[in-house]
């Protein structure tokens, strides 16, 4: 018998992502698994039911979930859809398995293989697995567009017979795959962009991207390319220093993780 894989529609507010296209969908179809997607799972993404002929639409979770080897999901289960994934299969999907202990419980008394998303190794052989750096560009782009949407200021200097707008000042907090899609993309919108990273090697990057580094006197660069934590000294210089670059401007994105 062939592998059945499971896609369950998001209910998470606000999420309208899907775990796989139509084109995805038929790619899978071709390696000769069985696809069974939700109804309505790609519907916010702008994937229709019929889009995915390769797929069989179920009606209910239940009924998607049934004789399932594999579940895809993009936001993590709640303990009631895990409830209905089958015992000892595997379940694909973001988890963020350091804040949600019951969810990992559950996953585990039922004996269910996990593959989190947001663990797989930054390496080169798991690069096109790399959701996070994906979502993160994305997340990087649409939160500037909305900081854009609700600045009090236009973002680029526009010029007319009856004067001029100076350009907005936009200060991005982060200069990680998030931080340098939102510094792109403020920048490709006209405004004036600062950005501040804890790590000195960001200098560079911000800079390629014409925006200014906001220099605090802070140096917390760590292992592997990530920051260490800031003593408390440190954090009151930091806070400081961007006190004085956060109050002039007319819209902050913060894409900095912890």
């Amino acid at each position: 018998m062939p592998i059945k894989i499971a896609v369950l529609k998001e209910i998470a507010e606000g999420e309208r992502r899907v775990a796989i296209d139509p084109s995805v969908a038929e790619r899978l179809d071709k390696l000769g698994a069985s696809i069974s997607i939700q109804t309505q799972a790609g519907t916010a993404s702008g994937f229709p039911d019929e889009k995915y002929e390769k797929a069989q639409i179920a009606a209910s979770i239940k009924d998607t979930l049934q004789n399932a080897d594999i579940t895809l999901k993009v936001q993590p289960p709640t303990l009631a859809e895990v409830d209905d994934i089958p015992d000892g299969t595997l379940l694909i999907s973001f988890i963020q398995a350091h804040s949600n202990k019951a969810l990992v419980e559950r996953l585990a008394n039922k004996n269910i293989t996990t593959l989190a998303m947001e663990l797989v190794p930054r390496i080169t052989r798991a690069q096109a697995m790399d959701a996070l750096s994906s979502q993160a560009t994305v997340a990087g782009y649409k939160a500037t567009l909305i900081a854009a949407q609700l600045a009090p200021k236009l973002f680029p200097m526009l010029t007319t017979a009856a004067g001029t707008l100076r350009p907005a000042k936009v200060v991005i907090i982060g200069a990680g795959v998030a931080g340098l899609q939102a510094i792109a993309t403020a920048r490709r919108l006209g405004a004036q962009v600062e950005a501040y990273d804890i790590r000195p090697d960001a200098k560079e990057q911000v800079e390629s991207l014409g925006a200014k580094l906001i220099d605090t006197g802070v140096n917390a660069a760590g292992e592997g390319g990530y920051a260490r934590e800031l003593t408390d000294e440190e954090k009151q210089q930091q806070a400081e220093a961007l006190a004085k670059h956060l109050t002039k401007a007319d819209a902050v994105v913060s894409t900095a993780a912890i």
